[in-house]
C-alpha cells in the first residue's frame, strides 16, 4: 500500500515538473530598454530562479541585457527609469511641519520607489533616498 501511494505521488512531481513553463527572451533586448509582451516567449520548462509569470515582467525595464532562450530572473529586471545617472534633482527631507530642500546629483538610475545614491551640490555629501513619482528624491524616511 506505502509502495503504490509512493509510487503515485512520484508520478503526480513528475506530471507537475513537466507542465511548467518559463519566460524567456524572444530576442536580444539590451539593458534600459522596456520589456513589451512581443519580447518574450515561453517555454514548456522549469528553469531555476526564471519567472513562469508573464505578467510580472511586461512593462519593466531590462537592468542587464537579455539573451534568446536564456530565463528572465527577478534581478534581471525593474521598475522603468525616471531619473538618469548625474542628472540634477531636488531632494528633499520633511519631518512633522519642516521641510528642508537642496539640489542634488543621482549618482544612479531609479525608478519610482527605488532607492539611489545622490550628492548634496552644497556639501558634497552622499546619501541615499527614494526616487518619488514626480522626479524628486526624498531622503531620511
Amino acid at each position: 500500500m506505502i509502495k503504490r501511494v509512493f509510487i503515485a505521488l512520484i508520478w503526480v512531481i513528475i506530471a507537475t515538473s513537466a507542465a511548467a513553463e518559463t519566460i524567456v527572451a524572444a530576442h536580444a533586448i539590451r539593458a534600459q530598454t522596456v520589456i513589451g509582451e512581443s519580447d518574450l516567449a515561453v517555454v514548456a520548462e522549469t528553469m531555476t530562479g526564471g519567472i513562469s509569470d508573464i505578467s510580472v515582467i511586461v512593462g519593466q525595464e531590462a537592468r542587464v541585457n537579455l539573451y534568446p532562450g536564456r530565463a528572465i530572473h527577478l534581478s534581471d529586471i525593474g521598475r522603468p527609469a525616471i531619473i538618469e545617472r548625474n542628472q540634477l534633482v531636488v531632494m528633499t527631507y520633511v519631518l512633522g511641519g519642516l521641510t528642508i530642500s537642496v539640489d542634488g546629483r543621482v549618482l544612479d538610475r531609479g525608478g519610482v520607489g527605488e532607492r539611489v545614491r545622490v550628492m548634496n551640490m552644497d556639501s558634497r555629501l552622499t546619501v541615499i533616498g527614494r526616487v518619488m513619482a514626480d522626479g524628486t528624491i526624498e531622503v531620511g524616511s
